[in-house]
């Protein structure tokens, strides 16, 4: 995948998992930053489970980019003390 399609990856799946966590996006570079930050450790977790390829521009790859970004951004709330809305 190249790198444009790594950007258009990580904000889509960025902002989705910032509306889904927190009900509002925390903003283009912030939804971008996580949403790669969440592609990679999507991939990096469904990798390592053999369940698949995550280096393909496809509707899985965005799904697993979303739980990666879910993931991160959960993590992110624990650490920095952020409460999430309802």
């Amino acid at each position: 995948m190249s790198i444009l399609g790594w950007i258009v990856l990580g904000l889509i799946s960025g902002f989705i998992a910032s509306k889904a966590v927190s009900g509002s996006g925390s903003g283009c570079l912030a939804d971008i930053a996580l949403g790669l930050i969440g592609a990679v450790v999507g991939g990096w977790l469904f990798s390592y489970f053999g369940h698949h390829d995550p280096m393909h521009f496809n509707l899985v790859s965005m799904v697993i980019a979303i739980i990666g970004a879910v993931i991160v951004l959960l993590v992110w709330h624990a650490i920095t003390g952020r409460g999430i809305r309802r």
